[in-house]
């Protein structure tokens, strides 16, 4: 695998190969790559989540964080993670479909992941990438979700800021996430808000809010037309906001305690063969008296 000073040089001078080669193999889990991981010696750079329902101009936002960012002469990174082909398990949605004023610029890398199959609306390897990106000269990174929903709230455990965007007609949807997608917002977006009823959908989110005794104080509420860039500055006002209060409130180090969780638990179900957990359960359960709880202490 690739030196990581290198690819850094790379990363500095606008030429991404080494690193997108580097990122195929830690996905692939090609041999050596768990013990180059060990090597990296990550920075403190945030990570940004950006999650919501299809169709809320998730990318679109990112396009315009990209090209505020860009104009201050930062280096950025987006990971977009799409749903998989179920002939070629990569991504359906490529770098050229999403973010196209940005995937060639020298300050900008942009990857489209598949999700191969990962519950959650993220890439299976997302931890190591972004512990990668944070180690390779980047100022900032995006991780864009899939967009299926509720279960998106993984994104939550990964980034330092999760940003949640919406639209006007989402209207009942709201109400049915509010038990999981709405609870895990650091700021909420509602994009294309020159729509009707941008206004009303706006209030019922605070609404929503009070009643789970949360803050605008601690979760922002921005209103952008994306498509426009309007409202932009006032989301990068509200990421900033936020991770200055991440940081003064020491809440690295539980998303750090989780990572930690998640990259344990992978590990040890890379010791369980599978395809003989399925054949110990086909034998196990002709018996009339299965317990699936005296059945899986086999496995700890």
């Amino acid at each position: 695998m690739f030196d990581v000073t290198d690819i850094a040089k790379g990363v500095a001078e606008g030429n991404f190969l080494l690193l997108a080669k580097t990122i195929s193999q830690i996905e692939n889990k090609v041999e050596g790559a768990d013990v180059y991981l060990t090597k990296l010696v990550p920075k403190a750079i945030p990570i940004i989540g950006i999650t919501g329902p299809p169709g809320a101009g998730k990318s679109t936002l990112i396009a315009g964080l990209v090209g505020e960012w860009i104009a201050a002469g930062k280096k950025v990174a987006v990971l977009s993670v799409d749903p998989s082909s179920p002939f070629h398990k990569g991504a359906i949605l490529g770098d050229r479909i999403r973010m196209k004023d940005w995937y060639l610029h020298p300050q900008v890398f942009i990857r489209s992941l598949a999700s191969r199959g990962h519950l959650g609306g993220l890439n299976s390897s997302m931890i190591e990438l972004t512990t990668l990106l944070q180690s390779v000269g980047f100022d900032q990174i995006i991780v864009e979700t899939v967009g299926v929903g509720q279960s998106e709230v993984e994104v939550a455990s990964l980034a330092d800021t999760t940003v949640v965007v919406l639209v006007p007609e989402a209207g009942d949807d709201v109400q049915m996430m509010k038990s999981g997608l709405m609870e895990v917002a650091d700021v909420f977006v509602v994009n294309k808000s020159d729509r009707p009823d941008a206004q009303t959908f706006t209030n019922h989110i605070r609404q929503m809010m009070m009643e789970n005794g949360v803050s605008e104080d601690l979760v922002k509420v921005v209103a952008t037309v994306a498509s426009q860039g309007l409202g932009i500055n006032d989301l990068m006002q509200a990421i900033d906001a936020h991770q200055i209060a991440n940081n003064a409130l020491g809440n690295y180090k539980k998303i750090i305690f989780t990572k930690a969780i998640q990259l344990i638990v992978a590990h040890k179900m890379q010791q369980v063969d599978l395809k003989k957990l399925e054949q110990d359960i086909e034998t196990a359960t002709i018996n009339e008296g299965f317990n699936i709880f005296s059945f899986t202490q086999n496995y700890f």
